[in-house]
C-alpha cells in the first residue's frame, strides 16, 4: 500500500482508539510506520535525503511493540509499504501522525495509575518526538533542495517578456 494511504489509515486507527492499551498499540505503529518511511528513504530516496531518513528508520528499532492483540494479530500496518509516491506528502503527513500519537501518549500517561504503562508512554513520546523532529528536518532539506533547483528567483528563467510581445 502507498504510504499516504497507509498513513492515513494509522491517523483514522488512532482516532478511533479507545483505551490506553489501544493508544499505546497505534504509537507503535505510527512509530513502526516512521521507520519503516526513513528505511524506504535511505535506500530509494533523493540522495540528499538519505542521511536523516536513514537516522529516522533507528529510531526506537529497539523498542518493542507492546503484546497487544491488535499489535500481535496483524502485525504492523508498515509491513504494508509499497513505496512512496509523493515523498513531501507523504512526510507531511506522517509529521501529522507522529504529533497526534505523541498528544495521545501525554492523555494516556496523565490518566494511567500504572507505572509501567506511564513509563511505556515516556518511551513512546520520547521516540515519537524524535522521528517528528528528524521528518521536520527531513521536510527542511526537501525545501532547501527545491530552492536549490528553482533558482534565486523561485524558478523564473531569463528576462520576461515585454508587454510589446517581443
Amino acid at each position: 500500500m502507498e504510504a499516504e494511504r497507509l498513513i492515513e489509515s494509522g491517523r483514522r486507527a488512532l482516532a478511533e482508539s479507545r483505551g490506553a492499551l489501544e493508544v499505546m498499540a497505534e504509537a507503535w505503529q505510527a512509530q513502526a510506520l516512521a521507520r519503516t518511511v526513513g528505511s524506504r528513504l535511505a535506500l530509494l530516496g533523493p540522495m540528499e535525503l538519505r542521511g536523516e531518513a536513514r537516522a529516522l528508520g533507528e529510531i526506537g528499532g529497539g523498542c518493542p511493540a507492546p503484546d497487544h492483540p491488535a499489535v500481535l494479530g496483524r502485525g504492523t500496518r508498515a509491513a504494508q509499504l509499497s513505496g512512496i509516491t509523493d515523498v513531501r506528502a507523504a512526510l507531511t503527513g506522517l509529521a501529522l501522525l507522529l504529533g497526534e500519537a505523541g498528544i495521545a501518549l501525554v492523555s494516556v500517561a496523565c490518566d494511567t495509575g500504572e507505572d509501567g504503562l506511564y513509563w511505556q508512554c515516556i518511551e513512546a513520546m520520547d521516540a515519537a518526538d524524535e522521528s517528528l523532529d528528524r521528518v521536520h528536518g527531513l521536510l527542511r532539506r526537501l525545501g532547501e533542495r527545491e530552492r536549490e533547483r528553482d533558482g534565486p528567483y523561485g524558478g523564473i528563467r531569463g528576462p520576461a517578456p515585454s508587454a510589446a510581445g517581443s
